[in-house]
């Protein structure tokens, strides 16, 4: 079953719930592609002296026809239609393309021959009225069921004018359009769908220059935030997620999204009065955050929870605590046992991905740890639940829920499958949230028994651990306003450096600690520093090759003057040891590119033997992570989307104006009108609305005259524009309505 809507209608139904009637799907219906038709009529003289008109049908080409099975195997029906008439032909079939060069002209007579003696050779008004030419495209099938119909189009005769000539393009249409029978729509119910419809036309980039800078450069300078342009446009939307889908990719095409991130959350920060509800509402802050998650962390999620969610979706063990809802078969304690495993999975996955989350953000997720601990100093845990209230709640907690939606499923899972995920996911994000009473954060009584399995302090203490290395930065600019944060510690064996670079080499056990500040190592837990290596001149975290001393678990952190070699107690500590180090170092600027897998011993290099000590390396670094997401964005594309809503917005900017001069000159209670909007400095906001306005109207004059110029040009039935597409005739009615032009 199917419910079908035309293109050209989408517009009227936008941002309207519709119930839409369901009928069957049927092939005929569905079809697509483009025929050229040349058709030519003539007068001919019979041999008996006679004159009658004869119509020369040229199918010349089809271009985008369908595939069908796996092949498409195209041959084209010609048919005359008339009261007392169906004359029909066929090309030749065309094999193995869906794009086929037909080049075949058929003729038919049109008009009863006349009298010679008759001088105005004229062809008979009513004929042509009820003459037309159909053309319908098949598929040679070789299978029982015979040819399948790929789509036809229906030409009156009168289309071809005074001149006897008609050279067109036309849209294939489904067998309803071109002269089949309506097929009767059955009751098989309705489908209630809620559409939104946007349509931009993009200019190239010349034409955005001044809305990329109050949209873009100017948010850079602009004090205070709500004064931007950005801000504004989340304060004009209706609905918040519409200012943040092309905002968050606008300045992640710049790469200036952490400042952008920052600016606004730093501002709704100062805006809060309790901490309890510090980002817990659908603000702009909010929405761009999600937006740049589910942007920047969709890999994050395939390695984080895609394994785990897998095998939930494939084992199908009962996990209901419910007693109400438990089945006969099922035991109590089983599916609680079960639930407890899958959550203890999925937790011990979460918390210990830290090395993998996106730097872009953790680089967010550290403003929002700064400006939260700066604004309620004497909350402790705010720098937490900042942190948690987004990457548990908003990012974790709903992919857990509905994995279809974040590509980590194919389709909806099962009802009892739907069911586990959800108790999981409400579990998960309690654990995240790090309430004082969790048990109390549950309604149901079962949940609240359930939760009992988890209050231990290790749970808090992983979650804490997590979030602290998740709200690292990579921005050197940023270390001298943070705290350091342990991140690792314990002991290993590492080979001594030595005064110099040829002094003594021996290995000595020593205690190690990395904050996201320095790498130190210590003679024992507790003691002052023996050597200090500040993060930023970690130029790369490599293995070292087992036959460089013989011993394993080996691995390197290399500096600007020598490599540390360092060997861990087991292969699982080392990979944990150089995922973490690469991650708190994957900014520095001078990372290295290739590395020596090997180490320098006896006056060369083991790996590639080169003697110079100073050698570039020999192999390509691992890279560890991603310093940052690459996106495929278009800018001019997204400044479109950001023209369009504040044209569409119009007048809640002209209101914002209206309540900015009001603001300026009366202290007194606001206009109830004005009072939604957020206006720290009514002067500056002012000044930004003027230009808002005035680069939208320029954008709405280059709008309207690109359209009446493409209007003029616009030639109906050219391989650009066939016949049959409703969207533009369409769009010529409306031109056609609003403009003297004519095609």
């Amino acid at each position: 079953m199917t419910s079908q809507l035309k293109k050209e209608d989408l517009q009227q139904y936008h941002g309207k719930d519709t119930w839409f009637p369901l009928q069957h799907v049927s092939a005929d219906s569905e079809v697509q592609g483009k025929v050229h038709l040349d058709l030519r009529l003539s007068e001919v003289i019979t041999d008996s002296g006679g004159v009658c008109h004869k119509l020369a049908s040229r199918v010349l080409e089809c271009q985008g026809l369908p595939i069908v099975n796996g092949q498409c195997d195209p041959y084209a029906a010609v048919t005359l239609l008339g009261p007392s008439r169906s004359d029909a032909k066929k090309t030749k079939v065309k094999r193995k393309t869906n794009n086929p060069q037909f080049e075949e002209t058929f003729y038919f007579e049109v008009t009863r021959p006349l009298s010679h003696t008759k001088r105005q050779f004229d062809m008979e008004e009513e004929d042509v009225d009820k003459l037309a030419l159909r053309v319908d495209l098949w598929n040679a099938s070789n299978l029982k069921f015979g040819d399948e119909f790929l789509g036809g189009v229906k030409v009156p005769l009168r289309a071809l004018g005074q001149d006897g000539v008609h050279d067109a393009w036309y849209y294939l249409q489904p067998r309803d359009n071109v002269g089949g029978k309506p097929v009767k729509v059955d009751e098989l119910g309705s489908l209630r769908l809620n559409i939104v419809y946007t349509e931009d036309h993009v200019f190239p980039s010349e034409h955005y220059k001044v809305s990329h800078y109050f949209t873009f450069f100017m948010f850079l300078s602009c004090q205070p935030v709500s004064a931007s342009a950005a801000h504004i446009l989340g304060e004009a939307c209706r609905e918040k997620q519409e200012a943040a889908i092309p905002l968050v990719r606008l300045f992640l095409h710049y790469g200036n999204i952490v400042p952008f991130l920052s600016a606004i959350a730093h501002a709704e920060v100062n805006r809060t009065q309790d901490p309890n509800t510090i980002f817990r509402g659908n603000s702009l802050t909010s929405k761009c955050i999600d937006e740049t998650m589910k942007l920047a962390g969709n890999h994050y999620l395939q390695v984080t929870l895609k394994p785990i969610i897998d095998e939930i979706c494939t084992d199908h063990k009962p996990c209901e605590i419910d007693p109400v809802k438990l089945k006969e078969s099922e035991n109590l304690e089983t599916n609680r046992e079960n639930l407890r495993q899958y959550v203890d999975q999925i937790f011990k996955g979460i918390t210990t991905s830290g090395v993998s989350c996106p730097t872009v953000m953790c680089d967010i997720f550290f403003s929002l740890r700064e400006s939260a601990a700066t604004r309620f100093q004497v909350d402790h845990d705010v720098k937490y639940t900042a942190v948690s209230s987004f990457i548990f709640l908003r990012f974790f907690a709903p992919a857990i829920l509905s994995p279809n939606l974040f590509q980590l499923r194919p389709h909806h899972p099962d009802p009892a499958t739907s069911r586990t995920l959800t108790l999981i996911s409400k579990t998960i994000q309690t654990l995240g949230s790090l309430a004082k009473s969790k048990s109390a954060n549950f309604k149901e009584t079962y949940m609240a028994a359930f939760y009992d399995y988890f209050n231990e302090q290790k749970y808090a203490d992983a979650v804490k651990n997590f979030l602290d290395l998740i709200s690292t930065s990579g921005r050197w600019d940023q270390k001298s306003i943070e705290t350091p944060i342990m991140l690792k510690e314990g002991f290993m064996i590492k080979r001594a450096q030595g005064r110099n670079r040829f002094g003594m080499k021996n290995f000595k056990k020593r205690w190690f600690r990395l904050t996201n500040h320095e790498f130190t190592y210590h003679r024992t837990k507790g003691e002052g520093a023996l050597c200090s290596i500040p993060i930023e001149n970690i130029l790369a975290v490599e293995r070292l090759e087992e036959e460089s001393f013989k011993m394993k678990n080996m691995f390197q952190v290399i500096q600007p003057e020598r490599a540390l070699y360092i060997q861990a107690n087991n292969c699982v500590e080392a990979r944990d040891w150089i995922d973490i180090l690469t991650k708190v170092s994957q900014c520095n600027r001078k990372r290295l590119s290739t590395y020596h897998p090997s180490a320098y011993l006896n006056g060369h290099w083991l790996c590639c033997k080169t003697s110079a000590d100073t050698a570039p390396g020999c192999t390509p670094c691992t890279g560890g992570l991603p310093a940052n997401i690459q996106l495929d964005v278009d800018g001019d594309r997204e400044t479109e989307r950001i023209y369009s809503l504040f044209s569409t917005y119009m007048n809640k900017l002209v209101n914002m104006q209206e309540a900015c001069g009001s603001r300026s000159v009366y202290d007194g209670p606001e206009e109830e009108e004005y009072s939604s909007f957020v206006i720290d400095d009514p002067q500056e906001t002012y000044k930004t609305l003027k230009l808002i306005v005035s680069s939208v109207q320029t954008l709405e004059q280059q709008h309207t005259k690109y359209k009446r110029d493409k209007f003029k040009k616009t030639k109906i039935g050219s391989q650009e524009h066939p016949i049959g597409d409703k969207s533009l005739q369409c769009y010529i009615r409306q031109q056609s309505e609003s403009s003297t032009f004519s095609i």
